[in-house]
């Protein structure tokens, strides 16, 4: 399955907001830096739909706000 996600770095806490069914709006206290707040979503993600973080990887927009992840069932 493959997720578009809007990721909001530095925020408050640590938040996922589904948009649609392969849209979500995810927040992260992890700043943008050495690829920290990508993990952070990672680690979200495989939390919210309960599956293992190996399942879940990040196809494209490592330097993006706007990234795309498939997941692996």
């Amino acid at each position: 399955m493959y997720l578009k996600i809007k990721v909001h770095p530095n925020s408050k806490a640590d938040k996922v907001l589904r948009k649609s069914d392969d849209t979500f709006e995810i927040f992260v206290r992890a700043k943008p830096v050495d690829g920290k707040a990508n993990e952070a979503v990672l680690e979200l993600v495989s939390d919210y739909l309960k599956v293992p973080r190996s399942k879940v990887r990040l196809l494209r927009g490592a330097n993006s706000r706007n990234k795309l992840i498939e997941t692996v069932s």
